[in-house]
């Protein structure tokens, strides 16, 4: 067993480090209610590898998503996903949301296709929703279907495949209505099609505008943006689209800046070695909200369970620098079939919230003021001096806060649950 932290060791950890920032002009009461105040969607497919649990007449095809690995015990029924999603949130302290795909939906036994959906099959999740206090997001789901054998969906030359998607989308938008409804916050819906080549097309440009006009017909239809928000996603390249993605970042840069839907920025989805956190500032230039997917590649969009690296440090870093916390909407996009999956979602989130954390226990002022003045190497090394300033004893006294084990004490609950619920699936 891994040791757990007194309530007294907490405390009197936190008392040190509260007086170590204050000396810099850093209020943590504030910090942790800007902490508490800021939820993190979790996303189902982690719990199950991006299966769901759609009901088929055919094989399953049309990819564009893999979870690799084979840890036992992935969910394989809703009530399986719901209750490892609920073991997670008990090890993750603030607020939580749950992000779904359309492939989630619940039809009883019976198949019915993607463009039938409808808010009935989602019943049951709401019911979970309002009964846990966990809103929900949502997404339409473009691939792992006979009709995105070819790589394409929103942007298919041929009007049936084209419409079916179409209408797959739109009932998604109502389906999210419905959501937010029940839950009385916007639910969010984020946009995202694989659609694309995987060598050398000729033709790139009609693609584009077909999938242009296919968005322009989604979203013409009239949905209560007090309940839905929509995202936009753009991506670099994907399984079997390395040459070519329709929905590409100039692409959907330049969609969201001539329509109000929002922009969703990926940590996966540009070039191995770009980071999303300078586009931030310029994106708000113009838009006044972002969904950020967090996420971690290594080598490519391999979508690895976030740890706080440098990438998430500097992507809170400018959204708190900017003032941006309270315009950006924060999910988790990750899914890992090598390791225990709750641990997986417990790890990215905690991650996530630790690099948040840290960078509200930064002096901005005062660094803005040395930027300002010139002093670079003062900026420089008090940059440096922070990453050592006690973040830890901040971090557990907001576990303790919010009733969540603090330090390594939630591996213990973790690993528990493996022995006793996972591997005697």
């Amino acid at each position: 067993m891994l040791p757990s932290l007194s309530p007294e060791q907490i405390n009197r950890d936190y008392d040190a480090a509260s007086r170590q920032y204050k000396a810099l002009g850093i209020d943590t009461d504030a910090a942790l209610d800007a902490l508490a105040g800021t939820p993190i969607s979790l996303h189902c497919w982690q719990g199950d590898d991006v299966r769901g649990f759609e009901v088929h007449d055919t094989s399953v095809s049309g990819g564009g998503i893999m979870a690799t690995g084979n840890y036992p015990g992935p969910a394989a029924t809703p009530a399986m996903l719901r209750a490892d999603a609920e073991k997670a949130i008990s090890l993750i302290p603030g607020k939580t949301r749950f992000n779904l795909h359309a492939i989630y939906a619940e039809t009883d036994g019976k198949i019915v296709d993607r463009d039938a959906i409808g808010p009935e099959h989602f019943a049951s999740w709401m019911a979970w929703s309002k009964q846990r206090g966990i809103p929900l997001d949502f997404n339409p789901t473009f691939f792992a279907h006979p009709l995105a054998n070819d790589g394409y969906t929103l942007s298919h030359a041929d009007d049936h495949v084209r419409n079916f998607w179409i209408r797959h989308d739109k009932a998604c938008r109502r389906i999210a209505e419905a959501m937010g409804r029940n839950q009385g916050t916007p639910c969010i819906v984020n946009h995202w099609m694989p659609d694309g080549a995987k060598d050398h097309p000729i033709d790139r440009y009609n693609p584009r505008l077909r999938m242009l006009a296919a968005l322009d017909e989604i979203f013409s239809e009239p949905i209560d943006a007090n309940f839905c928000k929509d995202a936009v996603e753009c991506k670099l390249f994907g399984i079997g689209s390395e040459d070519y993605v329709v929905g590409s970042h100039e692409f959907f840069l330049g969609y969201v800046m001539t329509r109000p839907q929002m922009p969703c920025l990926d940590m996966g989805h540009f070039h191995p070695t770009e980071t999303i956190h300078d586009k931030i500032s310029a994106i708000f230039c113009f838009k006044d909200e972002l969904l950020l997917h967090v996420s971690r590649g290594l080598r490519w969009d391999s979508d690895h369970v976030v740890i706080l690296n440098d990438d998430i440090r500097y992507l809170f870093q400018e959204i708190v620098r900017g003032g941006f916390l309270g315009k950006t909407r924060i999910a988790l996009d990750f899914f890992d079939a090598s390791i225990n999956r709750i641990g997986a979602w417990v790890i990215g989130t905690r991650a996530a919230q630790k690099g948040l954390l840290s960078a509200l226990l930064e002096p901005t002022d005062l660094l803005r003021e040395l930027e300002a003045k010139g002093d670079g190497a003062s900026k420089l090394a008090l940059l440096e001096e922070l990453k050592t300033y006690p973040v830890g004893a901040v971090w557990n006294m907001f576990c303790h806060q919010h009733q969540s084990p603090a330090g390594t004490a939630w591996i213990n609950a973790m690993t528990d649950y493996d022995r006793t619920v996972i591997r005697a699936r």
